[in-house]
């Protein structure tokens, strides 16, 4: 819990009695997920576009989403700050707490009923959650060993996703772990709906969480045949009703997914490939973790018809799966949030479990009284080395987004001012700052010409998203030579505004390619051919309503002034609030 609320403690203290209430974010996706989160609070539909303003009504059908289709964390959060009165901030901020005090005590009960040992369940979970960046090479070991950007912070710990259901996977582990041990009928039959229902809890939460749970349930039955232990059989019949429920929650799942945007599977980057992925630092480890019992096993050290060890090896083989079932299934949905989210904790936990069941290789030798409190120490030790570094990538956009907050919060005022009096209830709002902007529905209501999590949302579709960032620039004052050198210098906002999110990075997907000269000269001259043609249509659509900027350095707004009429401003902090109109023809 102390890890969890580290930066919020940075950010608290660097503002002091300037904070103005905004929670600090682990990742700049947490953005996306506390803006619907706000949106569900305040009563919106489930299918909601937080950043267009477009809500489910009749008439105005939406698409389903990741958002509305991965729906329980949100209202759980939802309905509890209804009940509580509280903001989606607060609810972020106390969510890290509870997320992190979750998440451990899930893992303890899990290690501490494999291995017998309570002192190794408690060490074992500051091992898995402490050294997760760093089983995927990510983190604070990106900057110490390479130079590179340390990024992310504690992965589990992103809001609501996976923060919320995270512990709920290693629930649905330690289910199944107790139903393998159980001697009666009607206890396996009770653990199983048990288990079931933890899975329909997952898969109506995180898809790499349900999927990952799925892949070591395959795993474990796998091994189970297999090895034929005692009782193998019963075991079976109880998998067998976990399974069959499980596929009856997944029923209503994929009528959702038939539902979803026409756009969704582009902008979550689903490949169509064949082409395993063998290399990934979570599967490594597996393997290593696997081989390591296999050893053991021939020797005679380690028995596969203990339940123990097929728990360890099921687990070790699980990432190996799932970062290579395309060669199977044929589709691939960006492997990386298996390796930063999950996948990577699973291979620490087989670790865990696996080091337990190689003591027989020392001949059973007891360990040192404090040898497991010093791996404790030792793991929460990086974790304030993951904590410290991690967290200071976002120090300054956190002050920003802070700073941002009096303005955030006199546009959604008026924006319920407006709907009251039976005007627009998402007014459209010119954010020339990106991170405030991102940040904006977070407080309320407004709608975003443009912002960086636009298109993760239905409302909006490619081509309308990629114009709107076309209007965004126009009328921040940018030209095509501006674009030019942004594109040049692959500034990260730009590319994934007008490529996506697979030509930024190339662990996103297996088939990433580098953007070429010859896209980015097309795609400046379409740039600058828009600005030649911008007319009063285009102005008016989406109309702006207001206009926030910097108060010192605003960007030169030529562009908007020959469209919009614009007040003397308000000033809120560092920002300056403009009402603006449609000029009439």
């Amino acid at each position: 819990m102390l890890l969890a609320l580290y930066p919020q403690l940075t950010l608290w203290a660097t503002r002091g009695s300037d904070w103005n209430g905004a929670y600090a974010y682990n990742d700049i996706d947490e953005v996306a997920y506390a803006a619907y989160l706000q949106a569900l609070i305040e009563g919106r539909p489930r299918r909601n576009d937080p950043y267009t303003g477009r809500d489910d009504r009749p008439g105005s059908p939406q698409p389903e989403s990741l958002f509305s289709i991965q729906f329980i964390p949100p209202y759980a959060l939802a309905l509890t700050a209804r009940a509580l009165n509280l903001s989606g901030p607060v609810m972020m901020i106390v969510l890290a707490c509870l997320a992190a005090l979750a998440a451990t005590l899930a893992l303890f009960w899990l290690i501490s009923m494999v291995t017998g040992d309570a002192r190794q369940g408690a060490s074992g979970a500051l091992v898995v959650l402490c050294l997760g960046a760093l089983a995927c090479g990510q983190g604070a070991i990106l900057q110490l060993a390479a130079g590179g950007v340390a990024y992310p912070y504690f992965p589990f710990l992103r809001r609501y996703l996976p923060a919320v259901p995270f512990p709920v996977f290693f629930i649905f582990c330690g289910l199944v772990w107790r139903l393998m041990q159980s001697e009666t009928k009607r206890a396996r039959y009770a653990l199983a709906v048990g288990a079931s229902a933890a899975f329909a809890v997952l898969v109506y939460s995180y898809f790499y969480l349900w999927t990952t749970a799925a892949a070591w349930l395959g795993c474990l039955t796998l091994m189970l045949l297999l090895a034929k232990p005692d009782g193998w059989r019963q075991s079976l019949k109880g998998f067998a009703v976990t399974g069959a429920l499980a596929l009856a929650a997944l029923l209503p799942y994929s009528v959702l997914l038939s539902h979803r945007a026409t756009t969704m599977d582009s902008v979550q980057l689903l490949t169509l490939t064949h082409a395993p992925d063998p290399f990934r630092p979570p599967e490594l480890i597996g393997l290593v973790v696997f081989a390591s019992l296999a050893l053991a096993a021939r020797r005679g050290l380690v028995s596969w018809t203990d339940r123990a060890t097929l728990c360890a090896a099921s687990l070790a083989l699980t990432p190996v799966l799932v970062f290579n079932q395309q060669t199977i299934t044929g589709r691939s949905l960006q492997p990386i949030h298996y390796e930063v989210f999950i996948a990577n904790y699973v291979a620490l936990l087989a670790c865990v479990l696996a080091a337990r069941q190689l003591r027989g290789a020392l001949k059973r030798a007891r360990l040192p009284r404090h040898t497991l409190a010093y791996v404790a120490l030792l793991a929460f030790s990086w974790g304030l080395v993951e904590a410290r570094i991690t967290s200071g990538v976002l120090d300054e956009q956190n002050v920003i987004r802070d700073e941002a907050m009096p303005v955030n919060r006199r546009l959604a005022e008026l924006a319920k001012e407006s709907a009251a009096a039976g005007g627009e209830a998402h007014p459209v709002v010119l954010a020339t700052n990106l991170i405030q902007g991102d940040e904006l529905p977070v407080a309320g209501p407004p709608a975003l010409l443009w912002a960086r999590h636009l298109h993760v949302f239905s409302g909006a579709g490619w081509e309308e998203s990629k114009e709107r960032f076309y209007q965004h620039l126009y009328y921040a004052g940018a030209d095509d030579r501006w674009l030019e050198w942004e594109l040049n210098n692959r500034d990260f906002v730009v590319v994934i505004a007008l490529f996506g999110w697979g030509r930024n990075h190339d662990r996103l997907t297996t088939h990433s390619a580098p953007l070429t000269q010859r896209e980015i000269i097309e795609e400046v001259d379409q740039f600058s051919a828009y600005i030649t043609s911008f007319d009063r249509e285009r102005a008016a659509n989406p109309t702006l309503s207001y206009v926030v900027a910097y108060t010192q350095g605003a960007p030169d707004f030529s562009n908007l002034d020959r469209w919009y009429e614009r007040d003397a401003g308000e000033q809120l902090g560092k920002f300056t609030l403009y009402r603006v109109r449609l000029k009439s023809e």
